[in-house]
């Protein structure tokens, strides 16, 4: 009989460390973190708009110095808009940043335009105060490096994001 229960043990013993995994105290969860949030340990990545006027989330990873997480605060911008504007000859990123946490953010964003043919440009904006549960739009300009009319500049993209 005393076999039978060290064996019982030895199993019970390997089901919760199989359950909980060899990690050390944060349990057999998804996250590594410990102070409860959720949170990606992935970097790079990234999503795109790829016409002038559709609504897309755009994406990017990685993380910065500060405490913003990248991912989190990638997630957190809609590109409304991309285009070329005539009036002042400056590439255009009309966006949305939508803070949906319990805490006020500043956040920065650095936007990328490329097309077909076209030498990229890039657009950033920091400070873009967010306070918790609201929502602020802005635009990020950079001026056109090209001769033409700009139409070779068809996507908008992400390529950082980061919150404070």
């Amino acid at each position: 009989m005393k076999l039978r229960h060290a064996r019982a043990i030895a199993v019970f013993g390997i089901a919760v460390f199989a359950l909980t995994g060899a990690r050390g105290s944060h349990g057999g969860g998804c996250d590594n973190s410990s102070s409860g949030s959720s949170s990606s340990s992935s970097s790079g990545g990234s999503g795109s708009h790829s016409d002038n006027d559709n609504d897309s989330n755009a994406t990017s990873g990685g993380s910065l110095p500060g405490g913003g997480s990248a991912d989190k605060a990638a997630r957190d911008v809609t590109i409304d808009k991309c285009a070329y504007d005539a009036a002042t000859k400056n590439l255009t990123a009309k966006i949305t940043v939508k803070n949906d946490g319990a805490l006020d953010y500043d956040y920065s964003v650095t936007m990328k335009f490329t097309g077909a043919g076209a030498t990229s440009a890039t657009a950033v904006k920091t400070g873009i105060a967010v306070t918790a549960g609201s929502s602020v739009s802005t635009e990020l300009t950079t001026p056109y490096p090209g001769t033409g009319d700009g139409s070779e500049y068809t996507k908008c993209e992400v390529s950082r994001a980061g919150r404070i």
